[in-house]
């Protein structure tokens, strides 16, 4: 860590809570992007509509142990600080955040995070404890960094959605949707994607590819839970994997919906042992 500190001398580099409120002292109309590391060109266009929005922008790495319900999981997460730094010294990020589990989890809660009824939802359903983890780590970092914004991707729209609401509600801070961005064969950008094989690369563009095309052209019915529930059924077949879910809700409240209008199809699905989320 000493190599990399002095290497990107221009960009601080913040390892601890006495650095952070150091660093961010006088710093105003901050803007924030949390991330677990594995930088791609998503978290590049969070942190390019940061730095337009705000005056400063803060980056965040840390692989987060409380929102993976699998240890395994957790272990074989994709993890590369000095290509992450390297990439963020190029954008000229002023302050990046790379603390200890020590550091974020530094006092024990009065009451736990728990989701309303409403919410367990989607991967809150599969995902025992996941979003409480989320909102948690959401909840610390906000916390110690205070930022006018933060800025989080739709991919996982349900994070967003859930973070938005928690956040806001507690601090004056601004939770900023920012659209999903793809590659040219229209899979969404996840760092995960890098622990996938060429082939289960390909699989995943042709599902998605074959999901965008079907909601394109898909007609209004009043059963369109059937049908959608129908088209999962046809996908896993066709693509010969395992669809966790795959639900029609709308973008305002995440209900099941039998609207295409203000909705999107919801998936999460397995590539050998590899999970992706998607909404189309």
């Amino acid at each position: 860590m000493f190599y990399l500190l002095k290497c990107f001398i221009q960009m601080k580099i913040l390892l601890n809570n006495n650095d952070l409120n150091e660093a961010l002292n006088k710093a105003s109309n901050l803007g924030f992007i949390p991330t677990m590391g594995s930088l791609h060109k998503g978290h590049i266009s969070l942190i390019k509509k940061s730095q337009k929005k705000c005056k400063k922008t803060l980056v965040s790495i840390f692989i987060n142990p409380s929102q993976f319900n699998n240890k395994k999981d957790f272990d074989t997460y994709p993890r590369n600080n000095k290509k992450d730094l390297k990439i963020l010294k190029k954008l000229k990020v002023n302050f990046v955040y790379i603390p200890s589990i020590k550091q974020i989890y530094n006092f024990k809660r009065t009451s736990k995070i728990k989701l309303n009824k409403n919410d367990k939802i989607l991967c809150a359903k599969y995902r025992k404890g996941h979003f409480e983890g989320v909102i948690d780590v959401m909840d610390r970092l906000t916390n110690q960094i205070k930022p006018k914004n933060i800025f989080m991707g739709e991919k996982d729209f349900q994070q967003l959605y859930l973070v938005k609401k928690y956040i806001e509600k507690k601090y004056p801070t601004k939770v900023i949707a920012c659209k999903t961005v793809r590659n040219l064969n229209k899979l969404a950008l996840s760092s995960r994607n890098f622990l996938l094989s060429k082939k289960e690369l390909y699989k995943a563009e042709k599902l998605i590819q074959n999901l965008m095309n079907y909601k394109k052209n898909i007609r209004e019915k009043k059963n369109m839970q059937k049908i959608i529930f129908d088209k999962k059924r046809e996908l896993k077949i066709l693509f010969n994997i395992n669809i966790e879910y795959m639900e029609l809700r709308n973008i305002l409240n995440l209900k099941k919906s039998n609207k295409i209008k203000n909705s999107k199809i919801f998936i999460a699905y397995y590539l050998n042992n590899i999970r992706l989320i998607d909404n189309i």
